[in-house]
Formats: C-alpha cells, sequence, structure tokens
C-alpha cells in the first residue's frame, strides 16, 4: 500500500499556489526547504575535523567556503528529500507545515531549487576548495536523494542505518578540504557517525512512531516493540563508543580528546540502558522518555566534535 492510499479520510494535500504568497513568506519557505537546524549538526561534525587535519588552526578562508559549500549541497539534498517525500510529509503531524505541503512553494520550485542548490554547490567546491571534496558532496547529496529518500525510507527497517551514510560524509569532507587526501582519522569519525545515527535517531522514531505509521514509513519503532528497539540502541552505542575511542591509541588524539570520549560515551551508555530497562518495564507503567537519549546524543556528538577540534592544541 502507498503512502497515498493510507492516508486518513479528510487528509487533503494542499494545492501549491506557490507565487501568490507573500515575498518574504516565500523566502523564508526557501530557507525551510535546507532543513538549517539538520545542517546544523553537519556543520558540527566537519569543522573540527578540519583542526584535526590540520593539526591546529586551518585557513579561516578554506573554513568559510567549505562550510557555505556544505550548506549549500545539504540544503539541496533536504530540498529534492522535501519534493520526493511530500506526499507522505502531508500525512505526518511533525512534517505536515513544510511548504511543499502548505503550498507556500510549488513542487516544481523546490525541484528547480534542490536541483540548482546541487549543481552550484559541487562547483563552488570544486573552483573554492578542491574536486575530492567536490566528489563527496556530490555524493553525498545523491546518496540522501536517490538511495536512502528514493529507495531505503520506504522500504526496509534499515533505512536509517544505511541511508545514514550520507550525513558520515561531512567528516570526510572536512579532512579533505585540509589535506586533498583520506585518512584512518576521517574514516574512525566517519564511523562514530555512522554507529551514532541509529541511535540518534531511532529514540525520535519512538516517539513519533504514529506519525510513520500512519504514513506507510517502516521505521523501526513502527515494525518492532520498543524493548527490541532499545536493545539495537544499546548495541549501536557500544560500537559507536568503541570506535570513538580508537583515535588515541593510532596516534591521532591525545589525552584531551580520550577524556572527553570516555566521559561523553560512558554517559550515552548510562542513558541507552536506562532508555532499554524503561522499554522493559513498560508493561509496568513505566515512562519511556525516549527523547532524554535523543536529546543527550545532540550534545554527545557536539561534545566530542568540539574535543577533537580542541586536542591538537593541547598535545
Amino acid at each position: 500500500m502507498t503512502a497515498v492510499e493510507n492516508r486518513p479520510a479528510g487528509v487533503v494535500l494542499t494545492p501549491s499556489p506557490g507565487g501568490h504568497r507573500p515575498f518574504g513568506a516565500r523566502v523564508k519557505a526557501f530557507v525551510a526547504l535546507t532543513k538549517p537546524r539538520i545542517i546544523e549538526l553537519l556543520l558540527i561534525t566537519t569543522v573540527p575535523v578540519m583542526f584535526l587535519a590540520e593539526q591546529g588552526v586551518p585557513n579561516m578562508w578554506l573554513v568559510l567556503a567549505t562550510c557555505t559549500g556544505g550548506y549549500l549541497s545539504a540544503g539541496g539534498a533536504n530540498a529534492l528529500n522535501m519534493y520526493i517525500d511530500r506526499d507522505i510529509d502531508a500525512l505526518m503531524d511533525r512534517t505536515s507545515q513544510r511548504p511543499l505541503v502548505t503550498g507556500v512553494l510549488t513542487p516544481r520550485e523546490g525541484l528547480i531549487f534542490g536541483l540548482t542548490l546541487a549543481v552550484v554547490s559541487t562547483l563552488w567546491f570544486g573552483l573554492l576548495v578542491n574536486w575530492l571534496s567536490a566528489a563527496l558532496s556530490l555524493g553525498a547529496l545523491l546518496f540522501y536523494v536517490v538511495i536512502y529518500t528514493m529507495i531505503l525510507k520506504r522500504r526496509t527497517a534499515q533505512n536509517i542505518v544505511w541511508g545514514g551514510i550520507a550525513g558520515c560524509l561531512p567528516v570526510l569532507i572536512g579532512w579533505s578540504a585540509v589535506t586533498n587526501s583520506m585518512s584512518w582519522a576521517a574514516v574512525i569519525l566517519f564511523l562514530v557517525i555512522f554507529f551514532w545515527t541509529p541511535p540518534h535517531y531511532w529514540p525520535l522514531s519512538m516517539k513519533v512512531k504514529d506519525d510513520y505509521a500512519r504514513a506507510g514509513v517502516p521505521m523501526l519503532p513502527v515494525l518492532a516493540s520498543n524493548k527490541v528497539v532499545a536493545k539495537q540502541i544499546v548495541l549501536y552505542s557500544w560500537v559507536m563508543v568503541a570506535v570513538s575511542l580508537l583515535l588515541t591509541p593510532l596516534g591521532y588524539t591525545g589525552w584531551f580528546y580520550t577524556s572527553v570520549a570516555l566521559l561523553t560515551g560512558g554517559w550515552w551508555l548510562w542513558e541507552a540502558h536506562a532508555l532499554l530497562a524503561r522499554a522493559k518495564a513498560e508493561a509496568t507503567g513505566a515512562k519511556l522518555k525516549e527523547m532524554r537519549l535523543f536529546h543527550w546524543s545532540i550534545t554527545y556528538v557536539s561534545l566530542l566534535f568540539v574535543a577533537v577540534a580542541v586536542d591538537p592544541f593541547l598535545r
């Protein structure tokens, strides 16, 4: 059954008058298509890696160029995601006010905007950073739009696991922007984000699983019990923390990063196991409080990557 066939009675996709909306509202809508809050997280994982690659302060113009290119690329990917998902976005409470659903912008405008950002961001990276970073940026965009949005999202509960690869690539872009090459340090941090993504996103999916069920999106919390999902979260969490500790024995970081990784990782594991305990006790009336881990996951990745940037100055 498709998402449109799943639509409850009374839910109608809003017509898209587009150009009849005030100019200011349309500008805000175009910005909303880029999902700025998500891009903040991507930049948090890009800039610190540039400090690690430089083993100090990188060229600030290069940082600005990389961040701008990253915003344009991720913004294009997000706009194309909203264009493709506008049918199911209309079915979910958390996405029902997106611009292509409310009609502030037309689907055609969203498509052209996303494609334009994709082209501009690739050229931006190639001409102002380097072509390796341009290729990685384009690869992240195509992976998110084609592999995740078009292929995985509506077909498998593993959607966020493999689709999350797109969100890992900014780490490689940050390293390549400085060195025009790759390194095991970048690969390790790539894997940290890879294993971080499912336990970051699944708690939110647990909170809004009725939304996903209504739209016919097979997120893991829709198909499995909270206890099963929480066990998966604990498993991914342990692997993530273990991977995060590989940088120091391989000689890329020192005592400061290691201390932060141990403290923040330890707290993460405490929260993950607490979520599992509450999931097991749900039958007795315990509240799941799944958003505690979701909010902590954002703090965790921010602190860990700040430590990545600070560590070279303390070695």
